[in-house]
């Protein structure tokens, strides 16, 4: 009878951790596809691209969707539970709380797995496909999203335009606008140009046999060239994912011990530190969802899903805090990065017993 019991209880958190997560990864995907949308549009992306960076994405957006997910499907099953008396019932039967709690101990282990999976592995690894991707994209589509004789403005303050194409990414008779100096802008013609990749949603347009106006406030410089690099941003705040998300755990160490600045050395420890902590709150809030539903019940899911909301609330912003006060060099990097993760562990332990006890 436990066994069916417990393993009842764990299908219903199942299904909806899996729904919680598929809700909240969308979410947190708007946002990004927003900030994409702008940049890859210009180049021409189609939606197959758009499908492989949003798959590619998924696991980024893991680490911190499975911790809250997890949360809000425990306080929603037990929840429900507690609304309908289930749990009254099963405590008189004779089961205590750490018993009724086992499907949540259940899922907490599977989701600080596949946390650990996901930090170690599988983020840094799709980091680096979403910029390769993003980059080869830009590399590929931008000679194809220029169409001849038509002024395009993708690239951030520049006007380029195209008398043709000898290729898909070679182009002929190219005249440009370069206002990134404002107080210097300017004016390029070459006979011939072609995109390289480079990191990031940089490239590079190689010119050939090309001429140079530069204009000042009082003097004009002219140049002549015959092979001249100009390197192309799409959009100087949009960027693939941080470069240390693409680090795996020894590597972030090992860059970190040998990093000269501060604020350098403090940001790889607490992306390290935040790959093991993230996990990690998954086993503390084994401990502190089935208390909490307990007050989540008697309001409703509506009542489940604002208290989970409001535990992440204030985690993140311990989280944020305790992080800036080790770039600021007021708190040692492991203190900061700990701190709101020790701080949950206590909170979630005392309210556990709290509920075994009554």
């Amino acid at each position: 009878m436990l066994k069916i019991i417990h393993r009842t209880t764990l299908k219903e958190l199942a299904a909806t951790f899996l729904i919680t997560v598929t809700f909240l990864n969308s979410i947190l995907m708007m946002e990004k596809l927003v900030r994409l949308s702008r940049v890859l549009s210009g180049v021409g992306a189609t939606l197959i691209d758009m499908a492989k960076i949003i798959l590619y994405l998924q696991p980024q957006l893991l680490m911190l969707t499975i911790p809250m997910g997890m949360l809000l499907a425990t306080l929603l099953v037990y929840g429900r539970m507690n609304h309908d008396s289930e749990i009254i019932i099963l405590r008189a039967s004779g089961m205590n709380f750490l018993k009724i709690s086992l499907p949540v101990f259940i899922l907490g282990v599977f989701c600080f797995l596949t946390g650990i999976a996901v930090s170690f592995y599988l983020g840094p690894k799709s980091s680096a496909d979403v910029r390769e991707t993003i980059t080869t994209i830009i590399t590929t589509r931008s000679a194809l999203a220029l169409e001849e004789g038509t002024f395009n403005s993708s690239f951030k303050d520049i006007v380029i335009i195209v008398k043709g194409k000898r290729s898909s990414d070679t182009l002929e008779d190219i005249f440009i606008y370069d206002n990134r100096q404002k107080d210097q802008p300017k004016v390029l013609m070459a006979k011939q140009g072609r995109f390289v990749p480079q990191d990031g949603t940089n490239i590079v347009l190689t010119l050939e046999n090309g001429y140079i106006s530069i204009t000042g406030e009082r003097t004009t410089t002219e140049l002549f060239f015959e092979r001249y690099n100009m390197v192309l941003s799409l959009d100087a705040s949009e960027s693939s994912t941080p470069r240390k998300m693409e680090y795996t755990p020894a590597e972030l160490l090992q860059r970190a011990k040998s990093a000269d600045g501060h604020k350098l050395k403090a940001g790889l420890y607490l992306e390290l530190y935040r790959r093991f902590s993230l996990p990690a709150v998954c086993i503390f809030l084994v401990f502190l969802g089935p208390p909490l539903s307990l007050i989540a019940g008697k309001s409703g899911k509506l009542g489940g899903l604002a208290l989970g909301l409001f535990v992440f609330t204030a985690y993140y912003v311990l989280l944020i805090y305790g992080e800036n006060l080790v770039i600021a060099g007021k708190l040692p990097h492991y203190l900061g990065a700990w701190l709101a993760t020790v701080l949950l562990g206590i909170f979630s332990l005392a309210m556990f017993r709290r509920a075994n006890l009554q």
